[in-house]
């Protein structure tokens, strides 16, 4: 298995909309399809 690679700009997304606190980082990290501690850390 491979790793994925993140592009600054999809990191970048990914952040912003995760300071909005608009959405749970559960919610956020599904839309992304990542887990919600490669948010947070």
């Amino acid at each position: 298995m491979t790793r994925r690679k993140f592009t600054s700009k999809f990191k970048t997304k990914v952040v912003l909309e995760a300071l909005k606190e608009r959405h749970s980082l559960a919610e956020i990290a599904q839309k992304y399809k990542i887990h919600p501690t490669q948010i947070s850390s």
